[in-house]
């Protein structure tokens, strides 16, 4: 029951998360009853919404896989959320013994699951900053600590940018994080797509849930393919380029989603930046 919740310090139970409420969505149990009622609002609308998280956390472990295989052995990760499954670390020592992490995130929930979580883990930290201050990121003494920036770097925007307004400018936040990037480096982004006339049925709940996201969380951006293609202007695409995170290189064995809204309306890219 909600009054038998108990936060850590710090942490206002009576304000949704989206930190949370992807945990939720996850199957997570880091979560509150505020933030329940955010998700399950959501998934009156769309209800295989956990289906395309999960297909977000795989389309991650796949993307570190690919970074690590293409050289790179140091990530930044923005927005990272509460821990779970195959965690940025967990993928990347997998198969490079030498990988450097660095988790960022501004919920202060996440800050202690995640101090816990690397407690013992010389080669990965968390810090607390946000996407809006870049410049605060990128200058973070424990971020140059982790990691050099001259040389290459993973640099991972899942399921953060569409968490951005148009008026906080998130082209100009990707930008001036993609510049202080070597020559060499990726890019890897997750964002929520309005895909307009092509799934008329989807772009609606689309923006139903952006609503309801808005009116609880006050954030939430589904993007058409251009804007969310805007954020990586001037780099190399991966191939397939921008497609439904579950169609981004899946693995041989995985058993392919049933093409939900959610399918559509939840897509990801790897960028090159030559």
């Amino acid at each position: 029951m909600a009054n038998e919740e108990v936060a850590p310090a710090g942490v206002d139970m009576s304000v949704p998360s989206i930190a949370r409420v992807y945990d939720y969505m996850l199957g997570g149990k880091d979560n509150f009853a505020v933030d329940r009622a955010v998700a399950e609002h959501a998934l009156r609308i769309t209800p295989d919404g956990p289906q395309a998280g999960q297909a977000n956390r795989a389309f991650l472990r796949r993307a570190v896989r690919f970074l690590t295989e293409q050289g790179i052995g140091q990530f930044l990760d923005l927005g990272s959320g509460l821990p779970t499954q195959g965690n940025v670390h967990q993928v990347a020592l997998r198969h490079d013994p030498q990988a450097r992490v660095v988790y960022v995130d501004n919920d202060p929930i996440v800050l202690a699951h995640g101090r816990a979580l690397l407690a013992d883990a010389g080669t990965a930290t968390v810090v607390q900053a946000d996407i809006r201050s870049p410049e605060a990121i990128l200058e973070h003494p424990e971020v140059r600590r982790f990691l050099d920036l001259d040389r290459p770097v993973g640099l991972l925007l899942f399921a953060i940018l569409h968490h951005l307004r148009d008026d906080e400018d998130p082209k100009a936040v990707a930008a001036r994080l993609i510049d202080a990037l070597p020559s060499g480096s990726y890019v890897a982004i997750s964002h929520f797509r309005d895909p307009g006339d092509r799934h008329p049925d989807a772009s609606r709940k689309a923006r139903e849930v952006e609503r309801i996201f808005n009116e609880s969380l006050g954030t939430g951006r589904w993007r058409t393919d251009e804007e969310i293609l805007s954020f990586v202007e001037g780099l190399e695409l991966v191939e397939p380029g921008l497609v439904p995170v579950a169609a981004w290189r899946p693995d041989p064995d995985e058993t392919a989603p049933e093409q939900g809204d959610t399918y559509h309306t939840f897509v990801g890219l790897v960028a090159r930046k030559p």
